[in-house]
């Protein structure tokens, strides 16, 4: 790349927000949003397209966040206006009563044991320094904030007093997260009670009966985390579970009925992580619960009585949720429930309900109550609570998607046997457009979640879509996890290869019009994939994504810089940085030939604006045609929906001229 370092100032100036005006002569400008979105090179939009994509983006859900004290009623998460806001829910298919009236999303929820009260956390314009917050849901007072307004606070737990709640924060120096515990009622005598001795997440689960212990857990990297145990009269602590001699995932659930055990998940004897009790005595073996079931526990509730748990686990995507009886440590799987992916889930304050977010391919995330019966393990009827909003759209003809597997580079040398792809098909015999959407992480996991946005482009695009779950990927045990971690990096990046030749098997496919499109890590695997397979792809959307893992790592936020270099590797290594110089899209971009359309938000703490300046800013320089929105009111992904709504309808309007056409001399100059 010629001139690189001035091209970059320059974009520098050119791109990010408050100069964006600059040199207008080579990038057309627009705003919209009042002047919080920027947009460069964006086309508008034709009214047409806004006419057909209004009602998919009308869709509308309803997540459980708690219960009412008197646990007749419910608060979820909805959105009426821009962002979601906190609702209460008082009957089956009630009326949903908005309780939080702010220009930002409500994050998590959690209830005060024994009162009225609601504690939550939010922040501002998506830089992740969220604060907590004290609601009263039958006051008309506002919401106090109990945090000092720019810290990140988070994690945040109640003790079984409903007097203090306990989270971390990076408050001390800004980059540690080190543990605070805080009486409600005083917030200004908050205090640390542990403090961070290095750069992983350090947050806390559960306080004991009487207050005076606190589990808590230690996350290193996606692949090693540990169990400890603080008391916090004395300020000593103990690891209870978790090696780092034989790092393996071992999260903290909580405490059990009589206090002296606790329930955590773990991988430490096996590939998926299971459900596991262990005594709080030093030395004492762990029981591991759930060891007949191949497949990760990935969600656990505890009872308010602590008499029995609930947990999903997550079975080549979908969840089976299971019932257990905590002293018997047996359990029994519920069925007749809708099959999809379980969200979220609660126990009523009385031990009498469990409240499910449940999400499937045609219905959005909403709001059901499973009835439990006397025994444990027992359960009653399943009630749906919430019906959301789907914009008028018939979710009946929605497309379901196909589980496919699907051979990669080296599955006939010690690879894995087949990656795992989620399939939509649309109308039609073909052959059809391609996107294959890549999610990111990398740990996440693609699952059959309802997606308006899949549904929009199958009936308004005419493309099918794929979505793969390359190495590296969650829920196919921790070897699978790991087959991308440091100098393998870019083998998941042959996964999308393959996955190209996989398509070219297929004859209602079009070979000839593919697109991939990602957001974080999942950006990264677009930009990686377009250097490597340009003459393969039509186009290439880029949301929020890492360009340079070097300057990734450099300049993510300081509370996070270590975890990540646990996953992508050591920058400071001289080895590691020139395998991440090397494998780094912008030291490849030369290779990039294809149109691109890059997404960011200003305020992004996790993959920095900067990410994105330095590609499109070296795109141009070589003449490639790059379509760039920045939010400035955004961080890490879109949350607002004026902005998000833009965002999607350029992204039909982007795949409509450059993934479409299927002559050259069709293609738009």
């Amino acid at each position: 790349m010629k001139n690189i370092v001035a091209t970059l100032a320059c974009a520098a100036l050119l791109i990010s927000a408050p100069n964006f005006a600059a040199n207008m002569a080579t990038v057309a400008h627009s705003t919209a949003n009042n002047g919080q979105l920027v947009m460069e090179d964006v086309p508008a939009i034709p009214a047409q397209i806004e006419t057909d994509l209004r009602r998919y983006q009308n869709v509308r859900s309803a997540s459980f966040r708690a219960w009412t004290p008197d646990a007749d009623g419910l608060y979820v998460s909805t959105r009426f206006g821009d962002v979601a806001q906190l609702h209460k829910v008082t009957r089956p298919g009630g009326a949903r009563t908005q309780l939080t009236f702010f220009d930002e999303p409500v994050r998590s929820v959690r209830n005060q044991p024994g009162g009225s009260a609601l504690a939550f956390t939010m922040d501002t314009g998506g830089n992740e320094n969220a604060q907590i917050y004290l609601l009263e849901p039958d006051s008309s007072d506002e919401p106090a904030m109990l945090t000092d307004g720019e810290s990140l606070n988070a994690s945040l737990v109640w003790d079984q007093a409903g007097e203090r709640i306990a989270y971390r924060s990076t408050r001390r120096n800004g980059s540690s997260n080190d543990i605070w515990v805080m009486e409600v009622g005083k917030p200004d005598e908050a205090r640390m009670v542990f403090e961070s001795p290095d750069g992983s997440y350090w947050l806390p689960v559960d306080f004991s009966a009487d207050g005076r212990f606190l589990l808590f857990s230690n996350l290193v990297s996606n692949g090693d985390s540990r169990v400890h145990l603080l008391d916090l009269e004395s300020g000593d602590h103990q690891r209870l579970a978790g090696d780092p001699a034989s790092p393996s995932r071992s999260d903290a659930v909580g405490f059990d009925e009589t206090g002296q055990g606790f329930w955590y998940t773990t991988d430490m004897a096996g590939d998926f992580r299971q459900l596991a009790w262990q005594s709080v005595k030093l030395g004492d073996e762990p029981i591991l619960v759930t060891a007949d079931i191949p497949w990760h526990i990935d969600r656990v509730s505890l009872s308010e009585d602590r008499g029995r748990l609930a947990f999903a686990a997550n079975e080549n995507g979908f969840s089976q949720l299971y019932l257990l009886d905590s002293a018997k440590k047996r359990y029994k799987p519920v069925k007749d429930i809708p099959i999809g992916v379980l969200i979220g889930m609660g126990f009523s304050p009385d031990n009498k309900h469990l409240a499910l977010t449940l999400n499937t391919p045609a219905t959005p995330s909403d709001t059901f109550v499973l009835e439990l019966g006397r025994k444990a393990t027992s359960y009653g009827d399943l009630t749906r609570w919430t019906f959301s909003e789907v914009g008028g759209l018939d979710t009946a003809g929605f497309v379901e998607p196909e589980l496919i597997q699907y051979p990669t580079f080296d599955s006939d040398s010690g690879g894995p046997e087949a990656i795992p792809a989620w399939f939509y098909k649309p109308a039609g015999k073909g052959p059809h457009p391609v996107i294959i959407s890549i999610h990111g992480g990398p740990e996440s996991q693609a699952r059959p979640y309802f997606s308006s946005t899949y549904q929009l482009w199958l009936e308004k695009l005419g493309a099918a879509v794929l979505v793969p779950n390359v190495r590296g990927s969650n829920g196919y045990g921790k070897h699978y996890m790991e087959l991308d971690n440091g100098f393998k990096r870019e083998d998941s990046v042959r996964d999308i290869g393959a996955l190209l030749d996989w398509i070219a098997t297929q004859g209602d496919l079009d070979t000839d019009r593919v697109a991939v499109l990602g957001g974080s890590y999942g950006g990264y695997m677009v930009l990686a994939s377009a250097a490597h397979y340009s003459d393969r792809l039509k186009a290439a959307v880029d949301i929020v994504g890492i360009s340079s893992f070097v300057t990734f790592l450099e300049n993510t936020q300081d509370y996070r810089r270590d975890h990540r270099r646990g996953e992508y590797g050591d920058e400071r290594d001289p080895q590691m940085r020139a395998h991440l110089e090397a494998i780094s899209p912008l030291n490849n971009v030369e290779k990039i030939q294809l149109p691109m359309l890059v997404v960011q938000g200003e305020n992004d703490p996790r993959v920095p604006v900067t990410e994105a300046i330095q590609v499109v800013a070296a795109l141009r320089e070589q003449g490639q045609p790059v379509w760039y929105m920045n939010a400035l009111n955004e961080g890490h992904g879109y949350r607002k929906k004026e902005n998000r709504d833009i965002y999607q309808q350029a992204t039909v309007l982007f795949f409509q001229q450059f993934l479409l056409p299927k002559e050259k001399n069709d293609e738009p100059k």
